[in-house]
């Protein structure tokens, strides 16, 4: 009888500590520190696609959220200058372009097999199941 006590003691509390971690997810500011979003271009990409490869190094479609990341960090490690939209981003040189509206932008890009990325700066998403769900899908793909 102890241990079926102390077993539901133990599961009550985890529940609630359960219950506190997803009311914070689902409430709590969001605050990612820096707002860049860092996308490397990295050694090798222009030698790799004049060997006529087709795998793209970056994203076909970056996407950004408004307030939280909002700044594209575009960061050139090859050898060669690459295009992005209007900018010559020269080797070891970086590119921040921030957003302050949502939007949908397609960009020239040198990087991509299809000459072409799409950047989508999406609305921070309001308090409750949204940002839960935010937050699940941004540790997702961080990982």
């Amino acid at each position: 009888m102890r241990t079926i006590r102390l077993v539901a003691g133990i599961a009550g509390i985890v529940g609630i500590a359960a219950a506190g971690a997803l009311a914070w997810a689902m409430f709590a500011p969001l605050d990612g520190g820096s707002r860049d979003a860092l996308f490397e271009i990295p050694p090798g990409t222009w030698a790799r696609r004049m060997a006529g490869e087709k795998r793209d190094i970056l994203p076909q479609t970056i996407r950004l959220t408004l307030g939280v990341r909002d700044v594209l960090l575009l960061r050139n490690s090859d050898k060669v200058p690459q295009i992005f939209g209007p900018v010559l981003i020269m080797p070891g040189q970086d590119f921040r372009l921030p957003f302050e509206t949502v939007s949908e932008n397609d960009f020239n890009c040198t990087a991509h097999s299809s000459g072409t990325m799409k950047v989508i700066v999406e609305p921070a998403p309001p308090a409750g199941l949204a940002r839960l769900r935010w937050r699940i899908s941004a540790a997702l793909h961080s990982a």
